[in-house]
């Protein structure tokens, strides 16, 4: 819901740093922000959730940072945008699924079947919805990223600041992750009707 309008601050506040790495690759620095991904999956199954936090906004920021260097620097790839999209879903799955492993109860896991459920169905949604604007041309001309979808609800930034509150908050899990999968399921609703409206 916030992506576009924060996109530009972000891009704002990285630019300096993105201009000093002029010879590191984009694709490196996502690889890299997969292994702390990983690491605060790992945290989060031994408990340690403050360090979990830390990892996970540390991912998001080298997240960012990949797609400002490229662009900065003109290395921009279709291969680099898709480990880009690879890295973030393996950091989205690993994360709930550590939380939970780490301090296991049948409530918990189905709660984090439902929210990988939303998760699943969302991707099939903008995933394909995406290839078919790009079928028709109706993405923008200036868009900054590999690939383009209608906002909704839940976006990158929500997805941050949610993530953010299971590693804060792990005693209320199965509450939290059930409250985002319905506003991930609302999402999808709403890309949905604008498909039925714009696509038919």
């Amino acid at each position: 819901m916030f992506d576009t309008p924060l996109r530009k601050v972000k891009d704002r506040v990285g630019t300096p740093l993105a201009r000093s790495l002029s010879r590191v690759s984009p694709t490196t620095v996502s690889l890299i922000g997969l292994v702390i991904a990983l690491l605060a999956a790992w945290s989060a199954y031994r408990q340690i959730y403050f360090a979990a936090f830390v990892l996970w906004i540390l991912n998001r920021v080298l997240d960012g940072l990949d797609g400002l260097l490229a662009r900065l620097h003109n290395k921009q790839s279709d291969f680099g945008g898709y480990v880009d999209i690879l890295t973030d879903f393996v950091a989205y799955a690993a994360l709930p699924i550590g939380l939970v492993a780490g301090s296991p109860s049948n409530e918990r896991y189905l709660a984090l079947a439902f929210l990988l459920t939303s998760f699943y169905i969302n991707t099939a949604s903008w995933m394909y919805l995406a290839a078919l604007l790009e079928k028709r041309a109706l993405h923008g001309s200036d868009t900054q990223t590999s690939i383009v979808m209608p906002a909704g609800l839940i976006g990158g930034f929500e997805t941050i600041i949610a993530f953010s509150i299971f590693t804060l908050f792990p005693a209320y899990l199965t509450q939290l992750y059930s409250i985002f999968g319905i506003l991930v399921f609302i999402t999808i609703i709403q890309r949905l009707i604008w498909a039925k409206r714009n696509l038919i």
